[in-house]
């Protein structure tokens, strides 16, 4: 099988250098099967006018920092021209692309701008990820693809493969559409794979200079390490209610899974020691989200090993002994979503059930922790106002937090609430979205784009100001030469009282 290759694209938003846990899954796999994998990764290129961290920077999110320290910068060529030379120098047999919502247009003009030379080698393009997955006939109308993957692709990539090989019939390959002969093929969703069985994810398949990740102002050698897969909760601005009910309906199993503790012990230490890791990002929706004597053995095993970590969690996990266990096992940042500040609108918009007095009391657990907190909220829900965003500010006004994020509404495809966004006529169905930190693309009369863009790049301002800024900050939301001026100065105020 050595001579059949496989050539996977990472479209990923420019000089986002975390490494994603899909594509490093998926090369193991196809290299434990016997065969010759290759990456085509984005990230370095010069694929916007700005990148999301320099966003975050610019609205007060993240400390500013300099990937340049450890040698990290932009490549200088065409990332098409480059494209078209891994596709003919690599001669790939198949070509696989990984898409979400805010990536699979590079995605796709990657494997367009390289056609004839993909047409005329014969070479099978695959998209899989969680656009294919929600929007599969939107995503197979696509000419350039002969086939995309619905759920879950480990398996479905190494049985396409072998088939390929072997020159054997491909359609009746679960969890793939496939077009041949003028046809569409569409096959039923496999049983869920364990994920204790799954290999080590194949960080090698990245350049060594995509280790390199700013966690607020420092770069670290950082390793992702994915603790579960898929979320227990029902967040309407998340895909994992419907990548439950996906797979419940088709009787595949339960998509939510956590890996045995032994399983991520043992995976961590082989990671940080083969690539020299000095920080661990836990891939998990909800660190919590497993059994009190699982946490238990984790914090036991993990403080062997020692290496300082990120993780995330929601407010209704968190009590005194869980912190009190994060810090003893130098946990090095917690991220919590909040997402919005009014109780009503969270619970019947957002279906985030917890009060907030549960906010408050779990922040004062918090504060006495000495682990570095940031917040997460939205802004631009449908049917959100002005005010509403205002209780958003008002309610982080009220705990201590190191940063807060404010970033935009995104209706991706596989969320309930983008349907939604579509049945109130905010949104056109077959509208492309943008990433978390560029601009909302809802069509409000109530909440126009412009104003919410303007608070998002402010909100830090009026969480952490003094009341008597306001004014000022307010002149800071026009999108234009004054507010831009008036944003600048007050943004080296926050940097220099607020983000010491």
């Amino acid at each position: 099988m050595a001579d059949f290759r496989v050539l996977l694209v990472y479209p990923n938003l420019q000089m986002v250098n975390l490494l994603p846990s899909n594509i490093s899954v998926l090369a193991a796999c196809l290299k434990g099967a016997g065969f010759e994998v290759r990456l085509f990764d984005t990230t370095l290129y010069r694929t916007a006018e700005k990148s999301v961290d320099e966003i975050r920077v610019e609205h007060m999110q993240l400390r500013k920092f300099n990937l340049k320290e450890q040698g990290v910068d932009y490549k200088e060529t065409d990332v098409y021209e480059d494209f078209l030379k891994a596709v003919e120098e690599f001669a790939p047999n198949l070509i696989g692309i990984s898409a979400t919502d805010d990536t699979y247009d590079l995605g796709l003009s990657l494997v367009e701008r390289a056609k004839d030379a993909i047409r005329g080698r014969g070479i099978h393009v695959i998209m899989g990820g969680v656009y294919p997955t929600f929007a599969p006939e939107e995503a197979i109308e696509n000419e350039i693809l002969d086939s995309i993957c619905v759920g879950e692709g480990e398996e479905a990539i190494v049985e396409l493969s072998k088939a390929l090989e072997e020159g054997k019939d491909i359609t009746g390959i679960k969890n793939l559409w496939v077009k041949t002969n003028g046809r569409l093929y569409k096959t039923d969703l496999r049983k869920l794979i364990d994920v204790d069985a799954l290999p080590y994810e194949d960080l090698g398949i990245f350049e060594e200079k995509r280790l390199f990740r700013p966690m607020q102002g420092r770069i670290f050698r950082m390793i992702p390490v994915s603790a579960d897969r898929g979320c227990p909760f029902s967040c309407t601005f998340c895909a994992a209610p419907s990548f439950r009910r996906l797979y419940l309906d088709s009787g595949s199993g339960q998509y939510f899974r956590v890996k045995s503790v032994g399983k991520l012990i043992e995976e961590i230490r082989h990671q940080a020691e083969i690539y020299k890791a000095d920080y661990i990002y836990f891939n998990s929706e909800t660190f919590f989200a497993r059994k009190e004597e699982d946490l238990k053995e984790f914090s036991r095993e993990y403080k062997k090993i020692g290496l300082p970590f990120w993780c995330q969690t929601r407010i209704e996990t968190i009590t005194g002994e869980r912190i009190k266990m994060l810090e003893d096992i130098n946990c090095n940042r917690i991220s919590i979503g909040i997402e919005h500040g009014n109780e009503e609108f969270r619970k019947e918009i957002l279906k985030k059930h917890f009060t907030n007095d549960e906010v408050l009391s779990a922040f004062k657990i918090l504060e006495k922790s000495r682990i570095p907190i940031t917040v997460n909220n939205i802004v631009g829900f449908p049917d959100e106002t002005r005010e509403l965003a205002f209780d958003t500010i008002r309610l982080n006004r009220q705990i201590k937090a190191d940063s807060i994020n404010a970033y935009f509404f995104v209706p991706y495809r596989g969320t309930p609430l983008r349907q939604y966004c579509i049945e109130k006529g905010y949104l056109d169905p077959r509208a492309k979205t943008d990433s978390l930190m560029r601009s909302s693309i809802l069509k409000m009369p109530q909440f126009k784009a412009d104003e919410i863009k303007g608070l998002v790049r402010t909100f830090p301002l009026y969480v952490k100001m003094p009341e008597s800024y306001y004014p000022k900050i307010k002149m800071a939301e026009r999108l234009d030469e004054e507010g831009d001026a008036v944003l600048a100065e007050l943004r080296e105020i926050y940097f220099r009282e607020y983000f010491k």
